[in-house]
């Protein structure tokens, strides 16, 4: 029998597992867990996931952070044939970066309520005002990445009381 053909869904749903696996490891450092990877060619050229108590920097986000090290490998800070995959949908600074990266594609799992920036509260990806806009799916494994979350929260206020 021959190979079946991937669909954009199931490369979508591997890329995604590869960004749910950086957010487990943010989660074992006890960081928030949250992950990102970067693809180009349909290969992953960065990865990373957040890094904001280890380095006490406020601008360590998984995607900045993959952002900075896909330009590197590219050796462009325009992202143009990329595609970001992140398990919680960017903050305002984390899109803002996204557009000046000019990456066309984003993929994000869970939407965020409090600071979501291409859907829930802003839709800076897709602002006609910018210079840029990004296509974004959403939702691909959504419920695992809100799971991995609400999991470590609660192992956080466990912890406090």
């Amino acid at each position: 029998m021959q190979g079946t053909a991937k669909t954009p869904e199931m490369t979508h749903e591997y890329f995604m597992r590869e960004a749910l696996t950086e957010a487990q490891s943010a989660a074992n450092r006890e960081e928030v867990p949250i992950g990102c990877v970067i693809v180009f060619n349909n290969q992953i050229i960065a990865r990373s996931s957040n890094m904001l108590e280890e380095s006490q920097d406020p601008t360590s986000h998984a995607e900045i952070l993959a952002i900075k090290q896909a330009s590197e490998v590219i050796g462009s800070r325009r992202l143009l044939d990329c595609t970001l995959y992140v398990t919680l949908e960017p903050c305002p600074m984390c899109a803002g970066a996204i557009v000046n990266a000019r990456i066309p594609t984003v993929v994000y799992a869970a939407s965020d309520p409090k600071a979501g920036a291409c859907d829930t509260l802003y839709s800076i990806t897709n602002d006609s005002r910018l210079n840029h806009r990004c296509t974004v799916h959403s939702g691909i494994l959504a419920e695992e990445s809100a799971n991995l979350l609400r999991t470590f929260f609660k192992s956080l206020r466990n912890k406090t009381d």
